[in-house]
């Protein structure tokens, strides 16, 4: 019995010992959890805020897919290719006189041979479509900058040219078509330019030629039956009410201040960025001077097909071109707010004639806008047909995309 009572004795001081630890553990560990609750909520609201900003930057990654829409590829009578005269001949006359001065004059050398990148000199053209009009001005930058180099005896360098557009673009005929005796080396480089294409200071020269002017997305009032900016059977901005073209305005900004947002980042410290920007006089409001009148003869067959009941009238209404021109005074304040460029020219070309564009340069432009919004109602071949009957070879546009500007920024040693 004394035996039994002692196994019991050791056994209750035994369960005693191992209750006061388990609570001394818990408070312990209590203690340390509450001093540390705050951190750790903190922590996982941001790590949800991240994950929320993720997606968002994702939807937007969507919405610009769903919106915008490369120019038609391969080299048939309807590409692209074929047709883009209109854009190389506006590139050469603003360019002429202009590119190659601007590049061996304000191109800094020196500083080029200190970064990290100085063994190849890395080019971007953004939004280049498919050639050839790309190949033409690449190679005259090429030139350029290699005089400038022989000139201050240094050696001149690789070059690396990054050809970049939206996905879908047709790149395979893109690199099909290379020119074989080029003195550069070559690679693709798809998405969008109001994003990052590039690791952070990896370019020294960015060019880009009449893409700047297309929007990442429509904005939205445009197609709301009840905002005061729904453009009721217009296709674009042109005599539209104030609503409509402040709306495109507010939309441009926030693509083009997301457009050097990224190119602060991808361009070296003193790297040089070309813009060639099709754009309207000061002092004039966006209805004032548009691309409209370019775009009459396709807006008035869409009118007629939907009055004929081949179109409906939503589909109709709900259709806008997502093209805007800055003006001068416009655009010069969105690059100042960006901070992160100086602005070395910014001229503007002296107005010129446009033709209207023919059927062929109208597909080879909007083919594939049209077809992703009128494709499931309307027969894209009919719609062509009756809009090669209202346009007339030669004829030309009295106002419309006949302003350009030549801008030359500098990226600032920051």
């Amino acid at each position: 019995m004394a035996f039994a009572a002692k196994s019991t004795e050791k056994t209750k001081y035994h369960y005693t010992y191992i209750y006061l630890y388990i609570s001394i553990y818990i408070h312990v560990h209590l203690q340390c959890f509450s001093s540390s609750k705050h951190s750790l909520s903190d922590y996982f609201i941001s790590e949800r805020e991240r994950e929320r900003e993720r997606e968002r930057e994702r939807e937007r990654e969507r919405e610009m897919e769903d919106e915008i829409f490369p120019m038609m590829g391969g080299d048939g009578p309807n590409s692209y290719a074929k047709n883009s005269n209109i854009q190389r001949k506006a590139a050469d006359v603003i360019t002429s006189g202009r590119l190659v001065p601007s590049i061996f004059e304000n191109l800094d050398i020196e500083n080029a041979q200190h970064s990290s990148i100085s063994t190849a000199f890395r080019i971007a053209d953004l939004g280049c479509s498919v050639g050839p009009n790309t190949f033409i001005q690449v190679q005259n930058i090429v030139d350029a900058v290699a005089q400038k180099y022989q000139h201050t005896r240094i050696q001149v360098p690789e070059f690396h040219v990054y050809f970049s557009d939206l996905v879908s673009n047709d790149f395979n005929h893109l690199f099909a078509t290379l020119p074989r005796d080029r003195q550069y080396f070559v690679a693709g480089v798809p998405g969008s330019f109001h994003g990052r294409l590039f690791p952070k200071a990896s370019l020294n020269f960015v060019y880009s030629a009449y893409a700047l002017h297309w929007l990442s997305k429509l904005p939205q009032e445009l197609r709301d039956p009840k905002s005061p900016a729904f453009n009721k059977k217009k296709i674009s901005y042109g005599s539209a009410p104030y609503e409509v073209g402040h709306a495109y305005s507010v939309q441009y900004a926030t693509d083009i201040e997301a457009f050097f947002r990224a190119r602060e980042q991808e361009l070296v410290p003193g790297g040089l960025m070309v813009l060639l920007i099709p754009g309207r006089p000061n002092s004039t409001l966006p209805a004032e001077s548009s691309p409209a009148p370019v775009f009459e003869s396709l807006e008035s067959t869409l009118s007629d097909m939907v009055n004929e009941g081949l179109i409906s009238e939503d589909k109709f209404e709900s259709f806008n071109l997502p093209i805007y021109c800055p003006s001068m005074e416009e655009l010069r304040t969105l690059i100042e707010e960006n901070g992160c460029f100086d602005i070395l020219k910014l001229e503007l070309q002296p107005p010129m004639s446009i033709s209207l564009p023919s059927v062929q340069e109208c597909r080879a432009g909007m083919g594939t806008l049209l077809q992703k919004h009128f494709g499931d109602e309307a027969n894209i071949e009919p719609l062509f047909d009756r809009y090669s009957k209202k346009t007339t070879a030669g004829n030309v546009a009295e106002d419309g995309m006949a302003v350009g500007f030549f801008v030359l920024l500098k990226r600032r040693y920051l």
